[in-house]
């Protein structure tokens, strides 16, 4: 009798047991299909911005990303306080090649007033695209994005910006490759043709933690301007 009700009672406790894992598997789930990545970065046009970027998967292939950037850390500081944030989607092409469309809207007054002063919501609008390759032994990526005026309080500007990497995993924390980054004034009110703002190309190095949680990399090299002799680039990251 009293072996009949032990067998009842661990039969009960063990039922109870895989009633309470089934949520907590489902949360794990669901927790594992979230990703974010946080960088400080640092070079001498925009200054000091921090960025971050997520994602939640909805498909093996497809996720929902968004994104922003505190360009008023460096210096943004005198765009009123200019802040990007942004949505899109990602797809995957392949096991190494992701493409991620994104629209950002900022706050400020560099594109919609183009002088310092007091901040507005709908500064511009930011229509994007970057393509990364990651695989065991080369990393890369190009962004492209075209920053418009959604507003006009006084002279507005319009902005293309692009960049282009690439590079080697030669150990398992260590990468190098090159960078190529350009900035155009395209536009505006008082513009009559495109400016360029500058336009750097040089090697970076890059130290990273094997499993990706956190890496930090150094690019510089010269601005092609004759206006500007060099550049220099960091950024400190990590992803959870």
């Amino acid at each position: 009798m009293n072996f009949d009700r032990l067998k009842r009672f661990s039969f009960a406790i063990i039922c109870c047991l895989l009633l309470a894992a089934v949520p907590q598997e489902a949360d794990a789930q669901e927790e594992s299909k979230f990703s974010m990545n946080v960088t400080m970065n640092s070079d001498q046009f925009f200054g000091f911005y921090p960025f971050f970027s997520g994602g939640y998967s909805l498909t093996d292939k497809m996720d929902f990303t968004f994104y922003g950037i505190l360009w008023s850390g460096g210096t943004g500081g005198g765009w009123g306080n200019w802040t990007e944030f942004g949505v899109g989607m990602s797809f995957q092409a392949g096991e190494a090649i992701s493409i991620t469309p994104q629209v950002g809207f900022l706050g400020g007054n560099l594109l919609s007033s183009a002088a310092a002063g007091t901040g507005i919501m709908g500064d511009g609008i930011v229509p994007n695209i970057t393509i990364g390759l990651n695989d065991d032994q080369f990393e890369g990526e190009f962004y492209l994005g075209y920053y418009a005026p959604l507003r006009e309080e006084g002279s507005t500007l319009a902005y293309t910006h692009y960049w282009l990497n690439a590079g080697y995993k030669a150990l398992d924390f260590l990468s190098f490759g090159a960078h190529w980054e350009h900035l155009i004034l395209s536009g505006g009110s008082d513009v009559e043709e495109a400016v360029d703002v500058y336009q750097w190309i040089g090697p970076y190095v890059q130290f990273a933690n094997p499993n990706g949680s956190t890496w930090t990399r150094f690019a510089f090299g010269s601005d092609v301007l004759e206006d500007n002799d060099s550049f220099y680039k960091l950024t400190v990251g990590m992803s959870f």
